[in-house]
């Protein structure tokens, strides 16, 4: 095989609980759940379950009342994000040191662009080196592209290594689901399923006009060459760079007072203000997240005037964003407020906003 260009997608393994039980050594092999306030008798959601936990159904995005429920014996802990953009930062420190252009793409994710002719020992050396200075695992995902090399991790999960290319594609997901697929949700694949396309090898097969139709011109094709594992996107070895700030609090009574909720939202605003300006880089547009009980999330947003880091500006955007809510949306079937049980604010920035 001559030398040659590759990307991979390196995921660290079950990373929050990782780096919980590298600093408590004794819960190694007990389900961990990290979330909320690590309290699950409190209202908040997993942030990260062990592979221990996982095998109970515990899942991310899931009520730690649900996780408790389902995991009794599980170790809840509180997140700590000091701690893991320290140990992110490690992680990503030492990817740099091979020679490669590297992406970050969050805490716990980045790609490597690498020009060899065997990848795979490639990939087992940035294991081994990240073992050795962090003390965390990882999975590698091999691939000829940045969307083939994101699949493939999750076929070498967890700590192993593994390749999707133009060569295996249709063996390995051609009967896949769709939304097997990065960047198909379980949304987009009901949609595809009300066309009768119900996986990757029918959706890579569909007709261009049909889905552009019925999913958008734009988004329509882009389905279809998802499924195709088609991606040009460059890797790109610029520093990673948070594309919002966000802030959102779960009550553990439910807001049934819609001027209760504007109260919250102002101080939201201020704490996303607050992390604006730490960060440095005006906000152009500002979102809210309203979730109703039971579990309901609908969200709203609005550009600002003119990007800012202004603390009114932003409070002013995030409740215009909120009058968006309809009469409607806020009223249940009694004709009284729905009860809100988690809000959020989230800032974007200029750059991200515009594009």
């Amino acid at each position: 095989m001559d030398t040659r260009r590759w990307v991979l997608h390196v995921d660290l393994d079950q990373f929050l609980a990782a780096v919980e039980v590298l600093r408590r050594p004794e819960l190694a092999g007990r389900p961990v759940v990290v979330g909320g306030s690590g309290d699950p008798t409190q209202r908040g959601v997993v942030a990260t379950a062990s592979y221990e936990a996982r095998e109970f159904g515990v899942r991310s995005g899931m009520p730690l009342r649900t996780a408790a429920k389902r995991c009794p014996d599980a170790v809840f802990l509180a997140a700590d994000h000091p701690a893991y953009e320290e140990a992110s930062a490690r992680v990503m420190d030492t990817l740099r040191e091979f020679p490669a252009v590297v992406e970050v793409m969050g805490w716990d994710e980045a790609f490597l662009e690498v020009h060899t002719d065997d990848p795979e020992s490639v990939a087992r050396e940035i294991q081994d080196a990240v073992r050795e200075r962090t003390g965390l695992n990882c999975s590698v995902g091999v691939g000829d592209n940045k969307l083939r090399a994101k699949l493939a991790t999750g076929f070498g999960k967890p700590a192993g290594v593994f390749r999707l290319t133009e060569d295996n594609w249709w063996t390995v997901m051609g009967e896949l689901r769709t939304d097997a697929l990065w960047g198909i949700g379980s949304k987009t694949a009901r949609k595809l399923a009300d066309l009768g396309i119900d996986t990757v090898r029918g959706l890579a097969a569909a007709d261009p006009r049909l889905l552009a139709d019925r999913l958008g011109p734009t988004m329509g094709p882009w389905f279809r060459r998802l499924a195709r594992g088609a991606d040009s996107s460059p890797v790109v070895g610029t520093p990673y760079v948070p594309r919002s700030r966000s802030r959102e609090t779960t009550f553990q009574e439910n807001l049934t007072d819609w001027a209760a909720v504007r109260t919250q939202v102002v101080l939201l605003a201020a704490r996303v203000a607050q992390d604006v300006r730490l960060e440095g880089r005006p906000a152009a547009r500002v979102g809210i997240k309203v979730r109703f009980a039971p579990f309901v999330t609908l969200t709203r947003s609005v550009r600002l005037p003119a990007p800012t880091s202004d603390p009114a500006a932003i409070e002013a955007g995030a409740l215009a964003a909120l009058d968006r809510f309809s009469v409607e949306e806020r009223t249940d079937r009694r004709g009284g407020e729905r009860p809100v049980r988690l809000l959020g604010v989230r800032a974007e920035f200029a750059e991200e906003a515009e594009t």
